[in-house]
């Protein structure tokens, strides 16, 4: 009982957000859990990967990682690498990603929460140009320095036209 309400109102939430958003080309989130089935840990050796397809070389996009964690994690920010590759098979980019999941100074958490939850979207790619149509992947990689990373519940991409200046 505990787990779903915890779980329903960010559910919702999500649910909400992504079906008003017209300019929304793909978004998915993976549940994380340690190769032992513990729930809410980030392995090393884990490295999520996404594919998603582009149409429209002439669009630039806004790619996002979706982060959820849960209060008990222990650090203010996460490292992630980030790998993405083109319909060739090429590397587009690779980055090192810094995310500050609470404020240094305060211990505040950052993102949205209900409860002992936080959701975080940040632009991690801003403006971004493929230059080929097809279907690209991006892998993840949690940067930590710890074989197993406790308290990332969650983790995300999320591609988006990026909106006309006005």
């Amino acid at each position: 009982m505990r787990f779903l309400s915890r779980v329903l109102p960010a559910l919702s939430v999500g649910i909400l957000l992504t079906a008003c958003d017209p300019n929304q080309v793909f978004e998915k989130n993976i549940d994380l859990k340690s190769p032992a089935g513990d729930p809410y840990v980030w392995a090393v050796q884990d490295k999520p990967t996404f594919e998603f397809d582009i149409a429209d070389t002439t669009q630039r996009y806004n790619v996002y990682f979706n982060i959820r964690n849960a209060a008990d994690y222990e650090y203010y920010n996460l490292y992630v690498k980030q790998t993405l590759t083109g319909p060739d098979g090429k590397l587009v980019s690779r980055r090192l990603h810094q995310m500050l999941l609470l404020d240094p100074q305060t211990g505040e958490p950052r993102g949205n929460g209900t409860g002992d939850i936080y959701d975080h979207q940040i632009l991690a790619l801003p403006n971004q140009q493929f230059h080929q149509v097809g279907r690209y992947r991006l892998m993840l990689e949690q940067y930590m320095r710890q074989d197993q990373l406790r308290g990332i519940m969650a983790v995300g991409v999320r591609v988006a036209k990026q909106a006309p200046e006005k």
